[in-house]
């Protein structure tokens, strides 16, 4: 198997665990709570594997993306909600992630988030213009890979091995209850996000995965997902161990890059801004791309990432016009990672909207003939949908009751 082959896995494990908002809330989980928040992640990591493999599957046996399979099953008229809905949601969400990169160019040049707002924009949309498909899996994986700083921050601080692994563990926190079920539930809330389906599925399609895929497929979903979520883990691990002892809280961007001093000296700074810069971007082309890929199969339009925008107007047309209005709306002072707290509430009220009609997908033998579903992947997603509602149901309640304060 061609290493590269991964690297859809890969960029779309950066931008489900490696963005702006995901890494805020697990430095700041890991300074109020050390490791106990761990467990949070790796429910989320393996919700997130077994629906990613899903969403290729279905694209390599079928040649449906999600969106196109749901359209065609269900009907135009019961897509119309979940797809503005989840329209609003990435407008949200990639406005935020413009915004890390230019916080990433803050923290280096002490310029404001606005002086970066629309170069930022234009450079993203360039790439997505300019670019195909395996340009951008292949350039952002790789590009990705600074974040490996925090893994060797990590290692480097020595944590206790049979704590980090009791954090696994649910446990009831002794103190600020509130705070740790709403990081608790911010962590698997910004973690499966509909757009990451959208991408990953369209990607195969766009990179003619087949039966023989399969492989590749299951490979690209566990590494990809495993990067990213074994990277995030490492953000809250090394929290715990700087911040934790200190009783320090992270309220602000700036706090998060001195948690890596201590093991990386003057490098901490520039290898924080360059993973921060880094997965935002990839995220962002991933957000941006994801909406035009359901925009395009929900109405029917051609879409290719890999042909000239002219060849496919709409298409190009649709992620020109959301990176504008994200660009513009950057230029108002939104705080990105407020932004993505509304965004991540957002995301769990509409995500078994997503959900449920891909459960019955995937056990559709007319769509996936005798690769459907098995009891454990049907068992994984009926928990992500239980999670799901349970997140939209408290999210707010315990927003008013601190949580995210």
């Amino acid at each position: 198997m061609n290493l590269l082959e991964v690297a859809l896995g890969i960029i779309t494990g950066i931008g489900g665990f490696l963005e702006v908002g995901s890494i805020a809330t697990s430095a700041d989980g890991g300074a109020s709570f050390r490791f106990q928040l761990i467990w949070a992640l790796a429910v989320a990591t393996i919700c997130l594997i077994f629906l990613t493999e899903m969403s290729g599957r279905l694209a390599a046996v079928s040649k449906h993306t999600l969106a196109d399979a749901v359209r065609e099953e269900f009907g135009f008229n019961f897509t119309i909600v979940p797809r503005t809905m989840e329209l609003i949601v990435n407008f949200m969400v990639l406005t935020a992630e413009l915004g890390g990169v230019c916080m990433a160019l803050k923290l280096v040049t002490g310029w404001p988030i606005r002086a970066f707002a629309i170069p930022v924009m234009l450079i993203t949309w360039l790439m997505i213009w300019a670019g195909t498909l395996k340009i951008i899996e292949n350039g952002t994986s790789m590009l990705g890979l600074v974040a490996l700083c925090f893994a060797v921050a990590m290692w480097k601080h020595h944590p206790p091995l049979h704590e980090v692994l009791h954090g696994l563990i649910p446990t009831i926190p002794h103190h600020d209850a509130a705070r740790y079920w709403f990081f608790a539930i911010s962590i698997v809330g910004a973690t499966i996000a509909p757009y990451m389906f959208h991408f990953y599925s369209s990607g195969a399609i766009e990179d003619k995965w087949d039966e023989k895929s399969l492989g590749t497929n299951r490979f690209s979903a566990i590494a990809g997902m495993t990067f990213g979520g074994g990277l995030s883990a490492a953000i809250i691990v090394v929290a715990g161990m700087v911040f934790f002892p200190q009783n320090i809280q992270v309220s602000q961007y700036e706090q998060v890059p001195l948690m890596l001093f201590r093991t990386l000296g003057r490098w901490a700074l520039p290898l924080f801004a360059g993973t921060l810069g880094v997965c935002c971007f990839g995220a962002a082309i991933e957000l941006a791309l994801g909406t035009s890929y359901m925009l395009a199969q929900t109405f029917g339009w051609n879409w290719d990432e890999n042909e000239k925008p002219h060849r496919e107007a709409r298409f190009a047309a649709a992620y020109s016009i959301i990176l504008l209005l994200s660009g513009l709306t950057l230029l108002s002072g939104l705080d990105p990672l407020k932004l993505t707290m509304y965004s991540m509430a957002l995301t769990a009220v509409i995500l078994p909207l997503v959900v449920i009609p891909f459960l019955m997908l995937m056990n559709n033998e007319e769509y996936l003939r005798e690769h459907t579903n098995g009891p454990i992947g049907n068992a994984v997603v009926i928990i992500t949908i239980v999670l799901s509602s349970i997140i939209a149901i408290v999210t707010i309640p315990l927003q008013l009751a601190g949580g995210g304060g």
